[in-house]
């Protein structure tokens, strides 16, 4: 299928089990919100997609082909710390993947019409995330919600199928954060991108995404808790225009917004 499958997929760290029975088909171009409670390896499970980790069974597909076992170009990442280049000026950062892909293969840089080509995607990415006016500026002299701005920029300029978000807005203020949430949502119906995001935050999950998936340790042993490991407890499809997208349904929601709170 085009999109992501996860089949089967299971992550222990010696004898204890952090994910189990991890079946789950997300369509190309799909919105997921990821929550559960502290400990439920949402987390992991990223690092998994991402190809920082690798599952101890099972299997995960993107586009009908097996997930590659470490990191590529397919797959964009933005974490809840600012990951960017300290030693590059905003302009640079964005402009970095690109002249990785399409410059010289010796140098790594890009001459001629591959230059024009990549400065005027970097222009356009910068202008898209309200940065054209900081392209000359250092991540030092931005604010959190500018670096964060950028790190989104640098992330989807490879324009990945998959872009993974650990938590991305936590650290943001109110008004930081309601204007990235409106600028992601901006940047993903253009681009079209699979977006898997991670967040503590259940109003932050219903207003973003079009799935919900709640994971939650199913199977309980009191005697020996690390035996069975976190598995999708909910998989809720989210309709954009009807009550769940503007929060209404957090009332009817099954899993307490205090045990999600608590990060994981």
């Amino acid at each position: 299928m085009r999109g992501l499958e996860i089949r089967g997929l299971r992550k222990e760290y010696g004898d204890t089990v952090v994910l189990e029975r991890i079946d789950l088909d997300i369509p190309s171009g799909e919105f997921v919100t990821l929550v559960g409670a502290s400990g439920s390896g949402k987390s992991t499970l990223l690092r998994i997609l991402l190809g920082q980790e690798r599952p101890s069974g099972g299997q995960v597909r993107l586009d009908d082909e097996p997930l590659p076992e470490e990191p590529t170009p397919t797959r964009g990442i933005v974490f809840q710390r600012y990951s960017v280049f300290r030693h590059l000026s905003v302009a640079a950062n964005v402009r970095f993947g690109l002249e990785v892909r399409e410059g010289d293969r010796f140098s790594g840089r890009c001459f001629g019409a591959k230059r024009r080509m990549v400065d005027g995607r970097v222009a356009e990415l910068l202008d898209a995330v309200g940065l054209a006016e900081a392209a000359q500026r250092y991540p030092s002299q931005l604010s959190g919600g500018m670096q964060q701005r950028l790190a989104l920029a640098q992330a989807i300029a490879m324009e990945p199928p998959l872009l993974l978000l650990d938590e991305p807005f936590g650290a943001l203020d109110p008004g930081n954060r309601e204007a990235m949430h409106d600028l992601l949502r901006r940047l993903w119906e253009q681009v079209g991108m699979t977006v898997v995001m991670v967040t503590h935050d259940l109003k932050e999950a219903f207003s973003l995404g079009t799935r919900l998936i709640v994971l939650d340790r199913i199977r309980q042993d009191p005697h020996a808790p690390h035996r069975y490991g976190a598995g999708i407890s909910y998989n809720l499809r989210l309709d954009r225009h009807g009550d769940a997208r503007d929060g209404s349904a957090l009332a009817s929601m099954p899993v307490p917004e205090a045990a999600v709170a608590a990060g994981g």
